[in-house]
């Protein structure tokens, strides 16, 4: 009985592996005849692509850029391994707290590889389509997190709202502009709000309060996004005030004391950095060489996949202190 438990429950790792394998062959297969028509905004083949590197025929329109992508890959089943061992432990999945909010961040994690490879790899609308639902899929995850730990909802509560988001999400950004008709860049919004968040949750005070929307303006302002200027376009900014939001909840629901590991801080170095490094990899920045195997763009996947491994072993790790 207990061997066969062990079995059922690395049944997600197995899932996750097979789902790579399928998306792998259909890749091919569809890829063989070529691509067809390509996304209004790419580029021809030959010519140099939105992300630096030079288009090729093939498989790979951005052969580097798509590649990078194995790190979400790796990492992702990597997820699913440690939570299957997790899953047969005495303890179970204590990650997040439920088994089912860890198992949609190691699905996430994952399938930003394939999302961005799908760009990447393709260069057509669905493929955009793909890398941006992917994104939103990942990202929503933290702040909403944060604010179960903030408000004190339940876990059937969160999945409603992260369903809901990405479902409503991936309905807009196919059939209309991906703005919820209102010009909201749900991907910056919710970096904004996991900021936020984020220093609610470690001060829940009057001082958090005060620093949270105050320090995303800043971190704005340190990656080249004036905040002056975003002020002046405020009709076209205006999703700035939500990032205030976190610091209105009454009554903030003070959880157990974490003690934020090396983890922590190595995530947010590989993120950030990774966004510095994201700026570099476009046509007219002078470090651009589109015949390079080495692209910018590629160190962007790989920073990326390192943080999302890093907060997996911050949130499945994470020591309360009380």
């Amino acid at each position: 009985m207990k061997q066969k438990n062990k079995q059922t429950n690395f049944l997600p790792f197995k899932i996750a592996s097979f789902s790579i394998f399928a998306f792998f062959i259909t890749y091919t297969l569809f890829g063989l005849d070529g691509w067809g028509s390509k996304a209004t905004n790419e580029n021809a083949i030959g010519e140099i692509s939105r992300w630096c590197e030079r288009v090729s025929g093939g498989l790979l329109r951005e052969p580097s850029n798509t590649l990078g992508n194995l790190g979400f890959v790796f990492v992702g089943l990597y997820m699913f391994y440690k939570l299957s061992q997790d899953a047969t432990s005495d303890k179970g999945i204590s990650m997040f707290g439920s088994p089912s909010i860890a198992m949609i961040y190691a699905a996430a994690s994952t399938f930003l590889g394939p999302g961005s490879m799908a760009m990447h790899g393709t260069n057509t609308e669905f493929g955009a389509w793909l890398d941006n639902l992917s994104m939103i899929m990942y990202i929503i995850i933290l702040w909403i997190y944060n604010l179960k730990k903030l408000i004190g909802f339940s876990t059937r509560i969160y999945l409603t709202i992260y369903l809901l988001l990405v479902t409503l999400y991936a309905i807009d950004s196919w059939f209309l502009d991906g703005g919820f008709g209102v010009g909201i860049s749900l991907f910056e919004l919710s970096i904004g709000l996991w900021i936020a968040t984020e220093i609610v949750v470690k001060f829940p005070n009057i001082y958090g309060r005060i620093s949270s929307g105050i320090s995303v303006l800043v971190i704005q302002q340190l990656f080249g996004s004036p905040v002056i200027e975003s002020f002046q376009n405020f009709q076209n900014n205006w999703e700035m005030l939500l990032y205030f939001a976190p610091a209105l909840i009454p009554n903030l629901k003070k959880p157990s004391e974490i003690k934020y590991s090396p983890w922590f801080f190595l995530g947010f170095l590989s993120f950030f950095g990774a966004l510095l490094i994201w700026e570099t990899g476009v046509p007219d920045h002078p470090w651009c060489n589109p015949d390079s195997w080495l692209q910018a763009h590629m160190i962007w996947h790989l920073l990326c996949s390192a943080a999302t491994f890093s907060f997996f072993k911050l949130y499945r790790t994470e020591k309360y202190l009380n």
